[in-house]
């Protein structure tokens, strides 16, 4: 149970909320708990919680009892699970140094281009204060010690982040200057960005774009969803192609246009091709193909070999913030990404297609 403070920026209290959500408290109400408005319960159970920010906090709707929403007079109950989200970022603590394996690609005084593993957070959250890429770099660029130190490292060098199960390029400054930099050409969609993902089902088109607006979800406040009218969220786009076609499943390449977050996962749920195996956007169970026992324990087989979501950040371009010239770096598919693909390309050749 985490009982941090609840602290609410500048933003928050305007209403004009980071699209950055994090989980600031967690708390499951005991059995013999009596009925109780929220406020209250959270001024007697958070150090440091007002309830004038509480209430600010429900309003905002970043409260959340039992996956839903609630206002400040909700009567807590015996066993609600209760969570309470902020836009303060946890990578904002203080960081431990950890000696990481960290696969650099490319390395100058300026910049660090990082192939990230599948399974790797990039950085501190709930649940993950340790192992992260922020951690291996808190290391790796601060002398090498131990001693917990303070967040401005990580801070400078994290440009931007790809999610805990995709693989593939990070850029890394080693700079204010190019932190500042690089950040600019992220806000001006400058930066070249492909990733490869196998989705579920087949498409009509070799190419198309994505336009939904990407904000969070309004009831499952921990993920992500995806706006096509653009009332909530931001305007986010997405490009792709397709590569090759396995009937139930495609593998595509994806271009940003934007930087929303989990933005190609919730677009290509949005048109109905969750990736495979994604397990928070419903690509984790059979979208497509037959009812056949020996398909389903292919699929099952495929999702052992890759057991996490289709995803890979594959080419990574951008102006570099010193020489001014332009730069460009590949990361090869990853050995089990390679292998799924190849289960299903021995199994569309080996059998007739059936829908």
């Amino acid at each position: 149970m985490h009982e941090d403070p609840i602290e609410l920026d500048d933003e928050l209290e305007s209403g004009e909320g980071s699209e950055e959500l994090y989980e600031r408290v967690n708390i499951v109400a005991d059995k013999g708990q009596e009925p109780l408005r929220i406020d209250k319960f959270l001024m007697n159970r958070v150090e440091g919680a007002t309830r004038n920010k509480i209430q600010q906090a429900c309003e905002s709707g970043w409260v959340i009892v039992n996956d839903k929403p609630v206002k400040s007079n909700y009567k807590v109950k015996a066993g609600d699970k209760i969570v309470v989200m902020t836009t303060k970022n946890p990578e904002n603590t203080d960081v431990i140094p950890e000696q990481l394996d960290l696969n650099i690609v490319f390395e100058d005084e300026d910049i660090m281009i990082i192939n990230k593993q599948p399974g790797m957070v990039v950085h501190p959250g709930c649940g993950n204060y340790t192992g992260t890429l922020v951690n291996g770099l808190a290391w790796y660029l601060g002398g090498q010690t131990t001693e917990v130190i303070e967040p401005e490292i990580p801070r400078f060098g994290l440009v931007h982040r790809i999610d805990k199960n995709t693989s593939g390029l990070l850029v890394i400054a080693k700079s204010e200057k190019a932190m500042n930099d690089l950040a600019k050409q992220f806000f001006d969609h400058t930066v070249q960005r492909r990733y490869i993902a196998l989705v579920w089902g087949d498409f009509e088109e070799d190419e198309g774009t994505v336009e939904a607006h990407v904000g969070r979800h309004q009831r499952f406040r921990k993920i992500m969803d995806a706006y096509p009218d653009g009332e909530y969220g931001k305007d986010a786009i997405t490009h792709y192609k397709v590569l090759e076609r396995f009937n139930y499943v495609t593998l595509i390449e994806c271009r940003l246009e934007t930087g929303r977050t989990h933005q190609i996962r919730v677009h290509m749920q949005h048109i109905g091709h969750s990736l495979f195996n994604d397990d928070t956007y419903g690509g984790n169970r059979i979208l497509k193909g037959t009812v056949f026992n020996k398909y389903k324990q292919f699929v099952d087989n495929c999702f052992e070999l890759m057991p996490r979501h289709a995803l890979h950040a594959q080419t990574l371009g951008f102006i570099h913030p010193r020489t001014r010239k332009p730069v460009h770096f590949e990361s090869p598919m990853p050995e089990d990404f390679k292998a799924v693909l190849e289960k299903w390309r021995r199994y569309i050749s080996a059998r007739p297609l059936e829908d």
